[in-house]
């Protein structure tokens, strides 16, 4: 698709762009993120109605255009969870524009949203979560790079971080304090317990590292000393995965998500967890409790008599 998209169109997205960062204090990959589907949805336009739609055009878009991109991003591969992101987006947008330009916005607004299924968390084990620290640090070629790794995974796992904010840590930030300050998404600041095994596996890594620790660069380096990427540890990850047999579900992130389930599995306070873990809704940390019933449901089926079949019955 050409990206036809007028000056007008252009400089409403960027002033949306720029109100959202000023205002609403939304990350900058969220924001990218935003810029992305809306170039898309204003391109979509621009060929759907044979031209680039200035400002004041696109208060003119109605259901039958919106129910067009629609059609066409579903056939061009979006699901509908992306669809309904992409969506959110886009009368995010036009819930801004309306404001500015005094139009009715109700056709897009209105639009409803493509159902989808809400994909529980993929949590591991606890002997699972254990065994994919340990193997994440043999994985590697060199020593400090095992330690690295085991380092990372520790801290997703004993802190609950996500992997941007493990790798966002900064050398001024060890020796790594009991309570460690974690700016998360949309800059919301928590305070995270760091547990004494986490602590000494960074200091194994230091210990270790050829690189030097500098207070304003990364904690943790790549191997020719730049800045450790999010690929490097989905690449750790997965290879330990594959050595312990563990489904593709077992991700960097499921490790946060295990971090939360078996807090809650101990009896862990749903609201402790949610700080705990950065969320800004609760609801988003209440699918642990989904995950916790799923279980349970597991059990039950599995040694209630009623659910045992007759010969297991006897």
């Amino acid at each position: 698709m050409t990206l036809a998209i007028s000056d007008g169109a252009r400089d409403a997205l960027s002033g949306w762009i720029a109100h959202l960062r000023a205002l609403d204090n939304a990350a900058e990959n969220t924001l990218k993120a935003y810029q992305t589907d809306l170039i898309g949805f204003l391109a979509f336009l621009g060929q759907h109605l044979g031209g680039p739609q200035g400002r004041r055009a696109l208060s003119g878009i109605g259901l039958r255009d919106m129910r067009a991109w629609m059609a066409h991003e579903r056939a061009h591969g979006s699901s509908a969870r992306t669809l309904a992101r992409k969506l959110s987006a886009v009368k995010n947008f036009y819930h801004w524009l309306s404001d500015r330009d005094d139009f009715d916005a109700t056709a897009v607004l209105s639009t409803r949203a493509p159902k989808f299924t809400n994909k529980l968390p993929r949590p591991l084990a606890a002997d699972a979560a254990k065994r994919m620290i340990e193997t994440a640090g043999d994985q590697a070629r060199q020593d400090w790079v095992g330690a690295r790794d085991m380092a990372v995974v520790t801290l997703m796992y004993g802190c609950g971080l996500r992997v941007s904010e493990t790798l966002g840590l900064m050398g001024s930030d060890v020796p790594l304090p009991e309570v460690l300050r974690i700016i998360g998404k949309g800059g919301k600041e928590r305070l995270v317990p760091v547990l004494p095994a986490a602590r000494e596996a960074v200091q194994s890594y230091l210990a270790l590292c050829p690189h030097p620790l500098e207070a304003d660069k990364p904690l943790f380096r790549g191997v020719r000393g730049g800045a450790l990427g999010p690929r490097q540890v989905q690449k750790a990850v997965e290879s330990a995965r594959l050595q312990l047999g563990l489904p593709a579900s077992a991700t960097p992130h499921a490790m946060r998500h295990s971090f939360a389930t078996h807090l809650l599995n101990a009896g862990g306070d749903l609201r402790a967890i949610q700080e705990l873990l950065g969320h800004a809704s609760l609801s988003t940390t209440q699918a642990y409790t989904a995950v916790d019933a799923t279980r349970l449901m597991e059990v039950y089926d599995a040694a209630h008599p009623r659910a045992q079949s007759p010969s297991k019955r006897g």
